[in-house]
């Protein structure tokens, strides 16, 4: 099983930097939103032990246990993710307000052209 964690791990990074690196800003956002995903897989990867010890239930005579420390560290990354993603998405709804568009490329080309100096006559 941790072969194919692995491998979704790295399809979701590959994705997510594929779609970060896109022009339009929603699909950066689905980018990131893959990234989180991905780290957070990494993580519970790397806590499982593929021998596979119990679970943290505390009785005499248990054997090894799994480490909690990862899986409090994933809901914290959870949280922290969803609270970028929250403060993205409302500044990518700004950023359609203001300009009309959520392509990179339409949005830093519009100031040049106002910026030219006129011809002198």
């Amino acid at each position: 099983m941790l072969l194919e964690t692995a491998i979704l791990a790295g399809l979701l990074f590959g994705f997510g930097i594929y779609q970060v690196l896109q022009r339009s800003f929603v699909r950066i956002l689905i980018g990131f939103v893959l990234l989180s995903n991905g780290a957070n897989l990494v993580i519970l990867a790397m806590s499982g032990d593929p021998k596979g010890k119990d679970s943290p239930i505390l009785a005499e005579g248990t054997g090894p246990h799994v480490d909690p420390l990862p899986q409090a560290l994933i809901l914290t990354a959870i949280v922290i993710g969803f609270g970028l993603l929250s403060y993205m998405v409302v500044l990518l709804y700004r950023i359609f307000l203001d300009y009309r568009t959520t392509n990179a490329a339409d949005l830093f080309e519009e100031p040049l052209k106002e910026a030219k100096p006129e011809e002198p006559h």
